[in-house]
């Protein structure tokens, strides 16, 4: 069995959570916290387990962060909101609190089994459009939208003085990104950008720290799934056959394999000339995955 989910110093008074082991909806959040009113990075799915990351938050922190900054809108990211907000201003890019007042609750209705607890949507009281630099003492953090990557409006943490990036779902480790509804292309003009801070330590959306190989993980998994994309045109193949065929391949070891499809289906549309984030069926890609999958993926949140 994994560890349950835990604190863990990357560098002074900088802290990844980490919950093991990082498939679907176990993901990462971040606590920078060097005085001052300290800065929570995502929160997480269920009313438990934004409890426990509470807890977690004050062992460090006892009043709790100023700030909670969600890297985009997923509810694995974000539905945790409302048991920090009497305490935090909660940040995002402008794009993900419209997506999250967009979506509402939708992600428990994939998996009702999932004990949610008490959950609401909480969004975001400041917004950003490009860049928002918070000081912390002497600490900075810079927020950063780069591109459409996991998501049209994903938000990268990069604190410069420590050299660490937290990349929420941009960068997976471990764990099979993901671009449901975001770009294959795009996430590798994104990760370029990020490869150009030459960070030392890597806080990806989901799965253990690492450094900077996490980011040629990534990106070494999306060129495999645009040559797969160009193979199977190539040969008149659907996304669903050509992720058939294919299978995980050298990918194998990395969790939520079945994500190949709906990104597949991003690389397929983009070959074609559509452009990064560009509008597909959501439901038509999800239940492509679930075929290829033989089932709705399990879900341990």
């Amino acid at each position: 069995m994994p560890p349950g989910p835990h604190l863990r110093e990357v560098a002074e008074n900088v802290f990844a959570y980490l919950q093991p082991d990082g498939g679907w909806c176990l993901n990462n959040a971040g606590l920078v916290a060097p005085g001052g009113r300290p800065v929570l990075i995502d929160t997480a799915a269920t009313e438990a387990r934004a409890g426990a990351l509470r807890e977690a938050v004050r062992t460090v922190a006892p009043q709790g962060p100023g700030f909670v900054v969600n890297t985009h809108p997923h509810g694995d990211h974000t539905f945790g909101n409302r048991f920090f907000a009497d305490e935090a201003v909660i940040v995002a890019h402008e794009a993900t609190r419209a997506e999250m007042d967009l979506a509402g609750l939708h992600l428990t209705g994939l998996w009702p089994e999932v004990c949610w607890g008490d959950i609401s949507v909480e969004l975001p009281s400041l917004t950003y459009r490009d860049r928002l630099t918070l000081h912390l003492d002497d600490t900075v953090v810079e927020l950063m939208h780069l591109g459409t990557a996991h998501t049209r409006n994903d938000t990268v943490a990069w604190l410069p003085g420590q050299r660490v990036l937290f990349t929420g779902d941009v960068v997976m480790s471990g764990a099979t990104p993901f671009c449901l509804t975001g770009s294959v292309a795009g996430s590798l003009d994104v990760i370029e950008r990020l490869r150009v801070l030459e960070p030392e330590t890597v806080v990806s959306g989901h799965g253990p720290v690492g450094g900077p190989e996490l980011l040629e993980e990534t990106a070494g998994y999306l060129r495999h799934v645009q040559r797969l994309a160009a193979d199977g045109i190539a040969a008149g193949l659907t996304p669903l056959e050509t992720a058939r065929q294919a299978g995980p391949g050298p990918y194998a070891s990395l969790l939520d394999s079945e994500r190949l499809v709906p990104n597949l289906h991003r690389a397929y549309a983009e070959a074609r000339g559509a452009e990064p984030g560009h509008w597909l069926d959501i439901e038509e890609l999800f239940a492509d995955m679930v075929a290829f999958h033989g089932g709705l993926p399990a879900c341990a949140a």
